[in-house]
């Protein structure tokens, strides 16, 4: 099971608090720092999935952080600052920023852009698989034509039911809480409930006739939302 770990570094720690506060509803693992050098070795040792990270810290400066982690490391940096002028911002993304935020800041704008990033980190690791093979070939995708097969019988999908069975199948064993389902299939503008996953989970199931109970594909995790249970065939 694995689940996103979000290294979040801010001296101020009202700040800290209602960032973490935010991203643990949403089923993020978050990790706080309060200087560069915690930093530091919460990145070496922890291997977050994406750093929110300040600028002014006590010891170094959050763009010499920046610089190190980037020595060994792609992950995404959403830089949350008060240097607010353009020469900033442009200097945090040259030397390694994905994204940039000014104080004050909307906690929830800031919870659209950690999806958004890590939505693009997701997506590259989905290379150029057109063709999807689970169980032996028991569930196939085809992703250029829009195909699903159960035991080489192709099945009707709507399009929201592909992208969910796609996004889940392209990650197995990676859990993904409503809310990234709901930003990944309908984009961070979308206002729907996130609730309206678990229906059309059921009707996935239904279609590919996984069992609730006893799944072989689509697991529940009670409280955060799904993952796809086995991998990708080796041929």
């Amino acid at each position: 099971m694995k689940f996103v770990k979000i290294l979040v570094v801010d001296d101020e720690e009202n700040i800290l608090q209602v960032i973490k506060a935010y991203l643990e509803k949403n089923k993020y693992i978050v990790y706080e720092a309060d200087t560069g050098r915690g930093a530091i070795h919460l990145f070496e040792t922890l291997k977050p999935d994406l750093i929110v990270l300040d600028l002014m810290l006590p010891d170094m400066t959050g763009e010499e952080v920046c610089r190190m982690v980037r020595k060994s490391s792609n992950v995404p940096i959403l830089m949350l600052t008060a240097k607010s002028s353009e020469d900033d911002m442009v200097n945090g993304l040259m030397i390694g920023a994905d994204d940039y935020i000014t104080k004050p800041f909307s906690p929830r704008e800031l919870l659209a852009r950690v999806i958004s990033l890590l939505r693009r980190t997701i997506q590259p690791q989905l290379g150029n698989m057109s063709l999807l093979s689970y169980a032996q070939g028991d569930l196939t995708m085809d992703l250029e034509r829009y195909e699903v097969r159960i035991h080489e019988e192709p099945v009707s999908f709507t399009l929201m039911e592909f992208k969910l069975l796609e996004i889940l199948a392209k990650h197995p064993k990676r859990v993904f809480s409503r809310l990234e389902l709901v930003n990944l299939t309908q984009g961070d503008t979308y206002e729907g409930f996130e609730r309206t996953i678990d229906v059309h989970i059921k009707n996935i199931r239904q279609k590919i006739g996984d069992d609730p109970k006893h799944p072989v594909f689509i697991g529940t995790v009670f409280g955060v939302g799904y993952k796809f249970l086995v991998s990708h065939d080796v041929y």
